[in-house]
């Protein structure tokens, strides 16, 4: 018998606020691998995602009593700490290859670790994904990360990066019509807006076959 595993429950604002160490192991629960998941888009590493998903919760955490106590979901919240401390893993990121570069090239050792091929598969994708999403905008990318591949409307979007809808609506645009062009797809017609409250792209495989959902190791 297949017994279907209950998504727990989002916990009210203000336990988060309150400091309720139960209420933040559920909202760990919940939002642990969209975290991940966004981190991952945004970094191209699952290390340096890992790393982003724990400083994520650890700032959450010490950022509680900021937390409105009226609201929705805590998600767009949690996934705009992320898209912050991803920027600075890639800024931190670029300072290690530019050093790398200085740096005398390391004796060639014997590489006798051997990958799968299911692993090497999906690491080949990620850093198709990952090279294409790096081609736009750091703004436009965050944006259609959030949108697209993790479901937030505008609203919501605009509530993680603290920015105004019609920002959020404009990066959007801009980001679908550079992918677009960079995967040889046919440009979106007159249509711009996606269909309905939130930013998915239901008319587009390309671009939703574009975001591995992955799950928390």
């Amino acid at each position: 018998m297949n017994v279907t595993q209950k998504e727990p429950s989002e916990p009210s604002r203000g336990r988060i606020r309150a400091g309720d160490r139960t209420a933040f192991a559920d909202l760990y629960e919940r939002n642990a691998r969209a975290v991940y998941s966004h981190a991952l888009r945004l970094t191209g590493s699952r290390p340096e995602a890992e790393d982003v998903m724990s400083e994520t919760f650890l700032a959450a955490w010490r950022a509680r009593e900021t937390v409105d106590p009226e609201g929705g979901s805590l998600t767009p919240w949690l996934l705009g700490i992320a898209t912050y401390k991803a920027h600075n893993a890639n800024r931190g990121l670029r300072r290690k290859l530019a050093f790398l570069a200085r740096s005398p090239e390391p004796r060639p050792v014997e590489d006798f670790a051997e990958e799968t091929a299911g692993r090497i598969d999906d690491a080949r994708r990620l850093a198709a994904v990952y090279d294409t999403l790096r081609r736009l905008r750091r703004q436009d990318r965050e944006v259609i990360a959030l949108c697209v591949a993790a479901g937030l409307d505008y609203r919501e979007a605009a509530e993680a990066l603290d920015i105004p809808v019609g920002t959020v609506r404009s990066r959007l645009s801009r980001a679908r019509n550079r992918l677009a062009r960079l995967s040889a797809a046919p440009a979106p017609g007159a249509r711009v807006e996606p269909d309905g409250a939130r930013g998915g792209i239901e008319s587009e495989a390309a671009f939703a076959a574009l975001f591995l959902q992955e799950e928390t190791p």
